[in-house]
Parts: structure tokens; sequence; C-alpha cells
């Protein structure tokens, strides 16, 4: 059984808003990942090879690019 603790936060983390990083393909990336927890666990993989190709694609661009 799971204790309930009042210094944790009400909303979930996986509700919250996520972290704003100041890069806005990486912000976009977070952003796609909202409501994950409500598409089909089928789809995640897709989901996350998707957002795994385009962080890759923000690092490797040339800085300010």
């Amino acid at each position: 059984m799971t204790e309930h603790n009042p210094e944790a936060p009400e909303t979930p983390i996986h509700d919250a808003e996520p972290e704003r990083t100041g890069v806005e393909e990486v912000d976009a990336v977070l952003n796609s990942m909202q409501g994950l927890d409500d598409k089909p666990v089928e789809e995640h993989p897709a989901i996350f090879e998707r957002a795994h190709e385009r962080l890759r694609q923000a690092l490797d661009a040339p800085p300010g690019a």
C-alpha cells in the first residue's frame, strides 16, 4: 500500500506541463509527448522513435540554425 505524501505535487508528473528548455525544437518534442498516456501502448514505440529522431536532428544542427 502506498502512503499519501502531503509534500508530493497534486498533479501527477506525467500530467504536468513539461519544463521549457529554451530550445524551440526540443520544447516542440516535449510538447508532442503530452497526452502519451491517453494513446494506446502499441503506438508508443513509433511516438518515441519520432521524438528521438527529432531530438537527434536538433542536436546535430549547427548552433543558431
